[in-house]
């Protein structure tokens, strides 16, 4: 009997690899990371499983639809999970067409292609939290209206519906979950979570060689979210895309393979992924600082508008001695602020028996003893 085979866009990333190392522990799958063909060949996510036999790197864009329906044709793929995306909030600003170009249009190649060569292949679409944007209730569950705040927001606005479209016009099984912030010792640099544990390592090797040192630069560290990590929502992932194993056994009641999609695709249900927990950026500043042996001074506790000096920053933490460690900066405030994003995920919980592992200073730990490890190395 031949193995099923899964596409996964965005392997190289932090959740990508995550997901394929999952399904490669834990199934019997073929899986197919699918990555942009770039000069590099040095991939580090994918060191520990990369000389896996079951494990295929192969190139695709987003971008370009001929790439996307070659890979498909070629491989008849019995499962396309698709994580690969602009997924930086903050530019999204700064390149917002590209933005939905490959997080919305990009969807669009995807389903086409499905559609046209493997209809019974069963997608999955990453969504985030960033859709509820501008919140009308905390914690946010799956009722909450989608009110983006970023072009980021709405690009995955825009693919949720476009995957509604397919799934109810083709019976397609397309479903796109709602993934609240999920970090980990994978996550890229420009990422705020790793942007300060990449710099709380930076700061440590300095003080522990008697060298001076330049602060974090960061924004708003009053925003509150909700975070996890993304080694608890692959298996989530999972679940999603095989819920008719787990909570539709109806639909297997007709004898009509047609009806049996039909029902199927009518009962998917969309969920949400997260911990249910929020905590501020500042929190996570001062766990990863303790984490790393640094004792700080908070010289700016109260939660005010920022106090800019000449240069557009404002010092939030210092050393004892007052040397800073952590400023707040203009530029990296963004046009219009997302402030709270908790996640209630209890349909998950009831109906898929999903909870996540790793509690939010566990977390933090693993990121900050990482980035040391990595840093000794150099």
């Amino acid at each position: 009997m031949n193995k099923k085979k899964v596409i996964i866009t965005g392997v190289t990333g932090q959740t990508g690899s995550y997901m394929a190392e999952f399904l490669l522990k834990h199934t019997d799958v073929e899986v197919y990371g699918a990555a942009r063909r770039t000069s590099s060949s040095s991939f580090p996510n994918l060191d520990g499983f990369i000389s896996n036999p079951r494990f295929h790197l192969v190139s695709m864009d987003l971008g370009d639809s001929q790439s996307v329906d070659n890979l498909v044709a070629e491989i008849k793929p019995d499962y396309f999970i698709n994580l690969a995306a602009q997924s930086f909030v903050g530019i999204s600003w700064d390149m917002p067409e590209y933005t939905f170009e490959i997080d919305a249009v990009g969807v669009i190649r995807c389903l086409e292609s499905i559609r046209k060569h493997v209809p019974d292949c069963r997608f999955y679409n990453a969504g985030s939290s960033e859709e509820f944007g501008d919140v009308q209730f905390t914690p946010q569950n799956e009722n909450h209206p989608y009110r983006a705040r970023s072009p980021y927001g709405a690009a995955k606005i825009a693919a949720r519906q476009i995957v509604k479209v397919y799934r109810d016009s083709y019976h397609l099984y397309a479903v796109q979950g709602l993934l609240f912030n999920h970090e980990s010792e994978r996550r890229g640099p420009e990422f705020v979570t790793r942007k300060i544990t990449m710099g709380v390592a930076r700061i440590k090797n300095a003080i522990d060689k008697g060298q001076s040192f330049e602060p974090i630069v960061l924004g708003n560290l009053d925003s509150m979210r909700d975070w996890s990590h993304a080694q608890d929502f692959v298996l989530g992932i999972w679940l999603m895309l095989n819920q008719d194993e787990t909570t539709f056994w109806n639909v297997r009641e007709s004898k009509n393979p047609v009806e049996q999609k039909r029902r199927l695709a009518f009962n998917l249900k969309e969920y949400i992924l997260a911990s249910g927990e929020c905590h501020s950026i500042r929190e996570f500043v001062e766990l990863a600082f303790k984490e790393a042996g640094i004792a700080i001074k908070n010289v700016n506790p109260d939660k005010l508008p920022p106090s800019f000096n000449p240069k557009g920053v404002q010092v939030n933490y210092t050393t004892e001695e007052g040397a800073p460690l952590v400023v707040s900066s203009k530029e990296f405030y963004r046009p219009a602020e997302v402030d709270w994003l908790q996640g209630d995920a209890l349909m998950a919980r009831t109906l898929l028996a999903w909870n996540p592992l790793i509690p939010f200073p566990e977390l933090v730990r693993r990121m900050v003893v990482n980035d040391l490890r990595l840093l000794e190395k150099s």
